[in-house]
Protein backbone atom coordinates (compact mmCIF):
# COMPACT_ATOMS: atom_id res chain seq x y z
CA UNK A 1 0.00 0.00 0.00
CA UNK A 2 1.42 3.49 -1.10
CA UNK A 3 0.78 6.44 1.56
CA UNK A 4 1.21 9.78 0.22
CA UNK A 5 3.15 10.87 3.77
CA UNK A 6 4.59 13.85 5.23
CA UNK A 7 6.35 14.15 8.71
CA UNK A 8 4.46 17.84 9.17
CA UNK A 9 0.99 16.60 8.20
CA UNK A 10 -0.96 15.83 12.00
CA UNK A 11 -3.22 14.16 9.30
CA UNK A 12 -0.44 11.81 8.22
CA UNK A 13 0.34 10.99 11.92
CA UNK A 14 -3.04 10.23 12.81
CA UNK A 15 -2.56 7.46 10.68
CA UNK A 16 0.41 6.51 10.96
CA UNK A 17 0.16 5.89 14.92
CA UNK A 18 -3.31 4.17 14.06
CA UNK A 19 -1.54 1.54 11.74
CA UNK A 20 1.63 1.31 14.46
CA UNK A 21 -1.26 0.18 17.00
CA UNK A 22 -2.45 -2.33 14.45
CA UNK A 23 0.56 -3.79 13.70
CA UNK A 24 0.58 -2.51 10.21
CA UNK A 25 3.35 0.28 10.00
CA UNK A 26 5.40 -2.13 7.97
CA UNK A 27 2.85 -2.45 5.28
CA UNK A 28 2.35 1.21 4.26
CA UNK A 29 5.23 2.05 1.10
CA UNK A 30 5.52 5.98 2.70
CA UNK A 31 6.23 8.54 -0.18
CA UNK A 32 6.68 11.92 0.47
CA UNK A 33 4.42 14.65 -1.01
CA UNK A 34 4.44 18.03 -0.40
CA UNK A 35 1.35 19.68 -0.60
CA UNK A 36 0.03 23.23 0.40
CA UNK A 37 1.37 26.77 -0.94
CA UNK A 38 -0.56 27.68 -4.14
CA UNK A 39 1.01 25.15 -6.60
CA UNK A 40 -1.46 22.26 -7.02
CA UNK A 41 0.14 18.88 -6.67
CA UNK A 42 -0.86 17.36 -10.06
CA UNK A 43 0.50 14.11 -9.81
CA UNK A 44 -1.11 13.56 -6.67
CA UNK A 45 -4.62 15.38 -7.48
CA UNK A 46 -4.55 12.70 -10.32
CA UNK A 47 -5.13 9.85 -7.84
CA UNK A 48 -7.31 12.90 -5.02
CA UNK A 49 -8.88 15.55 -6.90
CA UNK A 50 -8.74 17.60 -3.39
CA UNK A 51 -4.45 17.30 -3.46
CA UNK A 52 -4.46 16.13 0.17
CA UNK A 53 -2.52 14.21 2.52
CA UNK A 54 -2.80 11.32 3.54
CA UNK A 55 -3.86 9.50 0.34
CA UNK A 56 -3.63 5.98 0.52
CA UNK A 57 -3.11 3.53 -3.11
CA UNK A 58 -3.86 0.41 -3.02
CA UNK A 59 -1.84 -2.84 -5.24
CA UNK A 60 -5.20 -3.22 -6.93
CA UNK A 61 -5.60 1.00 -7.69
CA UNK A 62 -8.32 1.68 -5.37
CA UNK A 63 -7.42 4.92 -3.63
CA UNK A 64 -8.68 6.09 0.26
CA UNK A 65 -8.52 9.36 1.64
CA UNK A 66 -9.40 11.22 3.74
CA UNK A 67 -7.22 10.05 7.10
CA UNK A 68 -10.74 8.87 8.99
CA UNK A 69 -11.90 6.77 6.44
CA UNK A 70 -8.15 6.10 5.91
CA UNK A 71 -7.59 4.67 9.44
CA UNK A 72 -11.20 2.53 9.23
CA UNK A 73 -10.37 0.82 6.11
CA UNK A 74 -6.70 -0.23 7.65
CA UNK A 75 -8.60 -1.37 11.30
CA UNK A 76 -10.15 -3.72 8.94
CA UNK A 77 -6.66 -5.51 7.76
CA UNK A 78 -5.97 -6.54 11.46
CA UNK A 79 -7.52 -9.12 14.35
CA UNK A 80 -6.27 -7.32 17.22
CA UNK A 81 -7.94 -4.84 19.22
CA UNK A 82 -10.23 -2.61 16.82
CA UNK A 83 -9.56 1.36 16.73
CA UNK A 84 -13.46 1.48 15.69
CA UNK A 85 -15.05 -0.10 18.45
CA UNK A 86 -18.93 -1.14 18.08
CA UNK A 87 -22.03 0.08 19.78
CA UNK A 88 -22.07 3.08 22.24
CA UNK A 89 -18.41 3.52 22.30
CA UNK A 90 -18.44 3.69 18.42
CA UNK A 91 -20.03 6.93 18.76
CA UNK A 92 -17.95 8.43 21.58
CA UNK A 93 -14.66 7.37 19.44
CA UNK A 94 -16.42 9.31 16.42
CA UNK A 95 -17.00 11.87 18.21
CA UNK A 96 -13.81 12.40 19.83
CA UNK A 97 -12.31 12.00 16.90
CA UNK A 98 -14.30 14.68 15.22
CA UNK A 99 -12.92 16.87 18.24
CA UNK A 100 -9.79 16.23 17.13
CA UNK A 101 -10.07 16.77 13.62
CA UNK A 102 -12.16 19.91 13.94
CA UNK A 103 -9.17 21.29 16.50
CA UNK A 104 -6.47 20.57 13.92
CA UNK A 105 -9.13 22.28 11.30
CA UNK A 106 -8.83 25.46 13.06
CA UNK A 107 -5.16 25.67 14.46
CA UNK A 108 -3.92 24.85 10.70
CA UNK A 109 -5.94 27.82 9.52
CA UNK A 110 -4.66 29.80 12.23
CA UNK A 111 -1.19 28.86 11.30
CA UNK A 112 -2.07 29.74 7.79
CA UNK A 113 -3.49 33.34 8.86
CA UNK A 114 -0.17 33.23 11.15
CA UNK A 115 2.26 32.86 8.16
CA UNK A 116 1.13 36.01 6.34
CA UNK A 117 2.66 39.63 6.39
CA UNK A 118 1.60 41.06 9.57
CA UNK A 119 -0.60 43.58 7.58
CA UNK A 120 -2.30 40.88 5.65
CA UNK A 121 -3.48 39.01 8.65
CA UNK A 122 -7.06 39.01 9.84
CA UNK A 123 -6.83 39.85 13.82
CA UNK A 124 -10.25 38.91 14.03
CA UNK A 125 -10.56 35.76 12.52
CA UNK A 126 -7.24 35.18 14.44
CA UNK A 127 -9.00 35.67 17.51
CA UNK A 128 -11.96 34.12 16.24
CA UNK A 129 -9.86 30.64 15.90
CA UNK A 130 -7.92 30.97 19.21
CA UNK A 131 -11.21 31.79 20.85
CA UNK A 132 -12.60 28.13 19.64
CA UNK A 133 -9.36 26.61 20.41
CA UNK A 134 -8.98 27.48 23.91
CA UNK A 135 -13.12 26.75 24.32
CA UNK A 136 -12.17 22.82 23.45
CA UNK A 137 -9.63 22.51 26.42
CA UNK A 138 -12.10 23.02 29.42
CA UNK A 139 -14.52 20.73 27.15
CA UNK A 140 -11.94 17.94 26.90
CA UNK A 141 -10.42 18.52 30.70
CA UNK A 142 -14.07 17.55 31.73
CA UNK A 143 -13.77 14.26 29.63
CA UNK A 144 -10.22 13.19 30.84
CA UNK A 145 -11.50 10.62 33.00
CA UNK A 146 -13.49 8.94 30.23
CA UNK A 147 -10.41 9.36 27.83
CA UNK A 148 -7.79 7.27 30.26
CA UNK A 149 -10.98 5.05 31.53
CA UNK A 150 -12.03 3.75 28.25
CA UNK A 151 -10.23 1.09 26.03
CA UNK A 152 -7.56 3.32 23.46
CA UNK A 153 -9.53 3.69 20.52
CA UNK A 154 -9.12 6.44 17.35
CA UNK A 155 -10.78 8.90 19.22
CA UNK A 156 -8.07 8.85 21.54
CA UNK A 157 -5.58 9.48 18.50
CA UNK A 158 -7.50 12.33 17.16
CA UNK A 159 -7.63 14.43 20.68
CA UNK A 160 -3.75 13.79 21.66
CA UNK A 161 -2.52 14.53 17.82
CA UNK A 162 -4.68 17.49 18.44
CA UNK A 163 -3.29 18.86 22.01
CA UNK A 164 0.13 18.01 20.76
CA UNK A 165 -0.34 20.08 17.51
CA UNK A 166 -0.78 22.71 19.93
CA UNK A 167 2.27 22.14 21.60
CA UNK A 168 3.96 21.38 18.36
CA UNK A 169 2.68 25.36 16.57
CA UNK A 170 1.28 27.31 19.02
CA UNK A 171 3.00 26.75 22.36
CA UNK A 172 1.84 30.09 23.62
CA UNK A 173 -1.69 28.74 23.90
CA UNK A 174 -0.28 27.13 27.55
CA UNK A 175 -3.03 24.65 27.23
CA UNK A 176 -2.48 22.78 30.23
CA UNK A 177 -2.63 25.82 32.20
CA UNK A 178 -5.84 25.15 34.93
CA UNK A 179 -6.43 21.00 33.19
CA UNK A 180 -4.35 19.20 35.36
CA UNK A 181 -6.20 16.19 34.84
CA UNK A 182 -6.07 16.37 30.48
CA UNK A 183 -2.52 17.15 31.35
CA UNK A 184 -2.01 13.56 32.73
CA UNK A 185 -3.97 11.65 29.92
CA UNK A 186 -1.73 13.78 27.79
CA UNK A 187 1.15 12.91 29.19
CA UNK A 188 0.36 8.95 29.08
CA UNK A 189 -0.72 9.30 25.70
CA UNK A 190 2.94 10.22 24.38
CA UNK A 191 4.59 7.64 26.09
CA UNK A 192 2.42 5.11 23.90
CA UNK A 193 5.27 3.71 21.55
CA UNK A 194 3.33 4.22 19.08
CA UNK A 195 3.48 7.93 19.69
CA UNK A 196 7.13 7.94 20.15
CA UNK A 197 7.70 5.97 17.05
CA UNK A 198 5.83 9.03 14.73
CA UNK A 199 6.50 12.10 15.95
CA UNK A 200 6.01 15.83 14.30
CA UNK A 201 9.07 17.22 12.61
CA UNK A 202 9.11 20.52 11.38
CA UNK A 203 12.01 19.83 8.21
CA UNK A 204 10.95 22.92 6.21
Amino acid sequence: MLLHWSPRSPYVRKVMIAAHEMGLQDRLHCVRTVVGGTTPHLELMRENPLGKIPTLVLADGTIIYDSPVLCEYLDTLHHGPKLFPAGAERITALRWLALGDGMLDISLALLSERSRPADKQSQPHMELWRGKLMACIPALEAEAVALSASAFSIGHIGIGIALAYLDFRFAELNWRDGNPKLTAWHEAFNMRPSVQAHLPVDDR
